[in-house]
């Protein structure tokens, strides 16, 4: 589906697209000077195999932010429990054809995206089924090309298609990896953060060995930030120090309007433009464009 301003019957629902013009010039203004450049037709995997570290919420503001912008998105929903479906406002009635009827080749991605509230944003939602998706891809040939293969036909519709991949490192996340062109990693400020992630990590470069060459890390984004815990400052200290640059300078803080606007169905660039989350989604946009620029040189 080409990105739509409309919003047909269908849609996802959103009262305020117009908040979306509102953002803090200070906010916007290294993202809206790059997003008007070079565009780059690239796919991120937003992926972590633990849950409740902001991987879902990441994934949908940081589309928003995109969109936002300017660049034409579509966020395929490859998580079962369908939170990034959810968090766009789009209800369980309204979920077919999804994610799963295109990995399993029953629909087409494009029959599959629908607009969201947010013009240049379109989402593919998932519903339950992709639970048992792994079972039965499991004798399918090529079962880790297949979102790949599903993603061909519309890849060249969007600046960006973002995969918001489910918490664990099974054939969905793989599928996900394979499609991908780099995988950005959202990683709570947390005690054990870097134990999950030295897991990821050895899953990517598995996948990078034998089936995704191309695949790089775009980056890790540290989630839920509380300035007035003294163990997440020390782990944002050690991330940075085992990872370096890969770690982007923007730190999601814990915020009340980033865990209140899943329940609304919108994202916090909607429900709250300024609030503290949704500027740093996008300074997180801005990051990620650089990247991007930087590496198509």
């Amino acid at each position: 589906m080409v990105p739509d301003q409309s919003n047909p019957q269908g849609a996802v629902p959103a009262d305020e697209p117009a908040g979306l013009a509102q953002p803090e010039p200070e906010v916007v203004a290294d993202v809206a000077e790059l997003a008007v450049r070079r565009p780059l037709k690239r796919i991120l995997a937003v992926a972590n195999q633990k849950g409740g570290v902001g991987k879902t919420t990441t994934a949908i503001n940081l589309a928003t932010a995109l969109a936002a912008v300017g660049r034409t998105v579509l966020l395929v929903d490859l998580d079962p429990q369908g939170n990034a479906s959810t968090g766009m406002g789009l209800p369980k009635n309204a979920r077919t054809p999804s994610s799963y009827d295109a990995v399993m080749g029953e629909a087409g991605l494009a029959e599959a995206a629908r607009p969201t509230g947010v013009p240049g944003f379109d989402l593919v939602p998932a519903t339950i089924d992709l639970a048992g998706a792994e079972l039965e891809l499991v004798g399918v040939e090529r079962r880790e090309f297949r979102l790949a293969e599903a993603l061909g036909p519309v890849a060249d519709r969007y600046d960006y298609i973002l995969i918001d991949c489910p918490p664990a490192l099974g054939l969905l996340t793989v599928n996900a990896l394979v499609a991908a062109n780099a995988v950005l990693v959202p990683l709570q400020c947390e005690f054990f953060a870097l134990e999950g992630l030295s897991l990821l990590m050895r899953t990517v470069e598995r996948v990078r060995r034998t089936l995704n060459p191309g695949l790089a890390l775009q980056g890790v984004v540290l989630t839920m930030f509380d300035k007035r815990n003294n163990l997440a400052q020390q782990v944002v200290a050690d991330v940075r120090d085992t990872l370096g640059d890969k770690v982007y300078q923007t730190v999601i803080p814990r915020n009340v309007r980033i865990s209140e606007a899943p329940s609304h169905g919108k994202p916090v660039l909607l429900y709250d433009v300024k609030s503290a989350g949704a500027a740093a989604y996008m300074h997180l946009a801005s990051e990620v464009l650089k990247r991007e620029m930087a590496h198509a040189g």
